[in-house]
């Protein structure tokens, strides 16, 4: 049987694989400069971890996630976003008590059984953040920014932010006794999944791809507490002193249960019909709900796939190593080879070691891989202690002594 991968995972491969870790790398970049930490927690967490924080009704949990029992008779998944996880580990490693505001980033896969689409896989990467123990408006405006920097430094400028607030525990209960009013009022003409949602989660019915435009057209519009309002009209301020593009959307509702007040997306319509990379919101009650302490929060998550598709089109081709140190016979084997480990000392991008193959197919191997120079050793420079330098684009060679041959090329 020919084994292959699992329809929706794949494999990444140079050069992708190098735009991936050169996005991660910036992406880092931009965190340490606004205080943040990597935090990394486990692939597997208890199912429940999921179900309560993410809840029973997302389409996370009803269809979407990997979830197993183990040997042990242990009910686990495979995570499908990061931020409970992140909880769950500031909650049982009681980092609260050093200090309960805290900032931590993340890179890593997640799962879900979902349909593949474009720039969508059942295994894809998240790059996201997680902000602790600051309720004001600032940490809004900062969570936003970070994310227009981190999309920035990458080098994508085509994106836009759209933000709203769903207001919080005292004024969303009014708005959804009159959404669901509203929703009944069109049960006929609702989706099998939406006809669900009224009573679990009307916000959800918005949140759509079926119904959710033509329901925002009509819908009632939400009234906010004074403390809601301020805080939203706070939020936009500060952005503006940033100097981040956004507008207000009240379409945009994020599809999980725990969010309040702000949330965010961005989109770039450079990647067509599935235009959404990154999202996020403020989330206060959540660290509390799962048995830690009543702790503000607020965090976000793009997709790293998205955005490298974006990259890969006006990504410069992959540079080939500086240098191919190339072994003419059996007696410069390990003369060759110990040149090449000097090079790489020294810092020097070198390849070499095919010296099972001839000297023009090692030459020709030099080519393959974009190598600028060729370090050719053979008798006469073996004997002469120097190597033959080549310069593969204009086909220049001299001869350059061994010793010399590390800061040479470094220069």
């Amino acid at each position: 049987m020919k084994i292959q991968s699992i329809r929706g995972f794949r494999d990444i491969l140079p050069p992708q694989s190098g735009i991936f870790a050169s996005f991660e790398a910036k992406a880092r970049e931009v965190f340490a400069r606004y205080g943040y930490s990597e935090i990394r927690v486990p692939t597997v967490e208890m199912k429940e971890l999921f179900v309560k924080s993410t809840g029973e009704t997302t389409d996370i949990v009803e269809k979407e996630m990997y979830a197993f029992e183990d040997a042990g008779g242990r009910h686990l998944a495979l995570r499908p976003e990061g931020t409970p996880g992140v909880v769950r580990a500031y909650i049982e490693n009681n980092l609260h008590a050093q200090d309960p505001r805290r900032k931590f980033f993340y890179v890593g896969s997640m799962f879900r059984a979902e349909r593949p689409q474009a720039g969508r896989y059942r295994e894809f990467e998240q790059i996201g953040m997680e902000y602790f123990g600051n309720a004001h408006p600032a940490a809004d405006a900062e969570s936003i920014a970070l994310l227009a920097s981190v999309l920035s430094a990458a080098g994508l400028t085509d994106f836009r932010a759209d933000i709203n607030s769903l207001g919080c525990a005292q004024c969303r209960p009014v708005y959804r006794q009159n959404l669901i009013a509203f929703l009944n009022s069109r049960k006929d003409a609702l989706c099998e999944n939406c006809k669900k949602r009224i009573e679990t989660n009307p916000m959800r019915a918005l949140d759509c791809k079926t119904d959710g435009p033509e329901l925002f057209r009509t819908a009632p519009a939400q009234e906010f507490c004074p403390g809601c309002a301020e805080h939203f009209a706070a939020v936009q301020s500060l952005l503006k002193e940033t100097g981040t593009p956004f507008e207000v959307n009240r379409a945009v509702v994020r599809g999980l249960d725990y969010y309040s007040r702000t949330v965010f997306e961005f989109r770039s319509s450079a990647i067509g019909a599935q235009d959404a990379i990154a999202g996020g919101g403020r989330y206060d009650a959540l660290v509390g709900s799962m048995g830690g302490p009543q702790v503000p929060a607020i965090g976000w998550a793009l997709g790293a796939d998205r955005v490298v598709s974006l990259l890969e089109k006006n990504a410069a081709p992959q540079s080939g190593p500086g240098v191919f140190v190339v072994s003419m016979e059996e007696a410069t084997h390990r003369t060759a080879f110990r040149l090449l480990a000097q090079l790489r000392a020294a810092g020097v991008c070198a390849d070499g070691g095919a010296f099972a193959q001839s000297m023009k197919a090692q030459l020709r191997a030099a080519d393959r891989c974009g190598a600028k120079f060729a370090v050719i050793i053979g008798g006469d420079e073996m004997q002469k202690r120097a190597a033959a330098l080549k310069n593969l684009q204009t086909g220049e060679q001299k001869e350059i002594p061994f010793d010399d041959l590390p800061s040479i090329l470094k220069k």
